[in-house]
């Protein structure tokens, strides 16, 4: 049997990495960087595209009226004068806290503005008019909000057409002390109607009037709570603040107390309360529900004929036949490139223990014999003593005359060496190997 016969035929063990087994070579940075260099652009590119998506949606987008908003329809700036004047703004979208916002004042010292009033559910307007507030303004409220809130005021119009006009440069034209020191402004909106008589007070007047009806209207409940009624709160937005009496009336009205709770208006909540809200389904154009449709069966169709049956396998002549040596040589080759003599060893050691034990009698056990069994079995049929010899010369005469490891006896830990020893170090000591593999399997099958 030669070492080229008996090299292809075991498989390498998975633990082969034992001391002294030389491996396949280190890739080069050159080559990790061919290997990786797609991996790092993909990953590049999702960063880029992770950070853009990032800066693109972080931008913050208020409504119209919010005190922290810098856009034309915006209110930052009145916030910030009166600030500077030493009015406390603070600002809640928890209706819940407006009726806790007297409380916080000092003796009721507080103003709250209500944009768009309409937003609260009859009972936060009940609690809000229970609160006791000190002054309320509300920014084009509704018949609800007025009756619950400003006792004599009424929308202009009729019934759920109310009467609007866009904001113009208006006169006061009333005695109210803010509009008389503001002079003209931009009022609009919504117009009312002062209505004196029960529950509330004879000093209700009407300021700024469009069409002949006040697009700003004033009144006092029965809890000594003053009301401010604007139809539209354009005289506020930065983009307006700076022109006729806008600033002044705005500073009249909302810096007269100590305290302003400006309320944020939950626009989610109104889109719910007008309707239900429209699902993604529903705003894709009935056209693309088709073209939808079609598509899937077009699939289906497709993936249809593709998964039709094939048939049965068909064997097919190979155009060439390798030769068994052929194969066995090319391992060979790939063996010593790598330099990987401990793995090769290893294959010769481990199909000479496959092949030694039936013929010893020694059982296998997922394809390898117990070593304590297979030796015990080679001692007896080989013997456990070797001859002496006297020197390198004796053994290289005894080698010539009986073959490699011919003799009869052995010593007991050759045979262990043999086929459980270390890696040989060069393919000098592999060639022994596989030479003293095949001397030992003669003289087991031929004792």
């Amino acid at each position: 049997m030669s070492t080229h016969d008996t090299l292809p035929q075991p498989a390498a063990p998975a633990d082969s990495t034992a001391p002294g087994t030389a491996g396949p070579p280190a890739p080069t940075p050159r080559e990790l960087w061919r290997r990786a260099r797609w991996f790092v652009a993909g990953a590049a590119a999702l960063l880029v595209t992770g950070l853009l998506i990032a800066g693109l949606g972080n931008n913050t987008a208020y409504p119209s009226l919010d005190p922290r908003s810098a856009d034309p329809d915006g209110t930052k700036a009145i916030a910030q004068l009166l600030r500077a004047q030493g009015v406390t703004v603070d600002t809640t979208a928890d209706p819940g806290r407006l009726a806790d916002a007297a409380d916080a004042a000092d003796a009721g010292a507080d103003t709250v503005l209500l944009p768009l009033p309409d937003l609260l559910t009859t009972d936060q307007l009940r609690a809000v008019a229970a609160a006791g507030h000190r002054r309320l303004v509300l920014i084009s409220p509704d018949s609800t909000a007025l009756d619950l809130l400003a006792p004599g005021l009424h929308t202009a119009g009729s019934g759920d057409l109310p009467l609007t006009v866009s904001s113009a440069v208006t006169a006061p034209d009333c005695p109210l002390p803010e509009a008389q020191r503001a002079g003209s402004a931009d009022l609009g909106g919504r117009l009312y109607q002062v209505d004196p008589g029960a529950g509330a007070d004879a000093n209700a007047v009407g300021c700024y009037p469009r069409d002949g009806y006040p697009a700003l209207g004033r009144t006092t409940t029965g809890q000594g709570t003053e009301v401010i009624v604007v139809g539209s709160g354009r005289f506020l937005t930065n983009q307006s603040l700076a022109s006729g009496g806008n600033a002044a009336l705005a500073l009249g009205l909302l810096g007269a107390q100590p305290h302003l709770t400006w309320f944020l208006p939950d626009f989610q909540a109104q889109a719910t309360a007008t309707g239900p809200q429209k699902s993604f389904t529903d705003l894709i154009p009935d056209g693309w529900h088709w073209a939808a449709l079609q598509l899937a069966v077009a699939t289906a169709l497709a993936a249809l004929w593709r998964a039709r049956r094939l048939g049965p396998v068909v064997s097919e002549r190979l155009p060439v036949v390798v030769r068994a040596t052929e194969t066995t040589e090319g391992r060979a080759r790939l063996y010593q490139r790598a330099k990987a003599r401990g793995r090769a060893a290893e294959a010769l050691r481990r199909a000479a223990r496959q092949r030694l034990a039936p013929a010893l009698g020694v059982p296998l056990t997922a394809g390898e014999p117990d070593t304590g069994a297979l030796l015990a079995a080679l001692g007896d049929r080989l013997g456990t003593e070797r001859p002496a010899t006297t020197g390198p010369a004796g053994e290289a005469a005894t080698r010539a005359a009986t073959g490699p490891w011919d003799d009869s006896r052995r010593p007991p830990g050759e045979l262990h060496g043999l086929l459980y020893g270390p890696p040989p170090t060069d393919d000098a000591a592999l060639l022994r190997l596989a030479d003293d593999l095949d001397a030992l399997e003669r003289q087991v099958r031929q004792p």
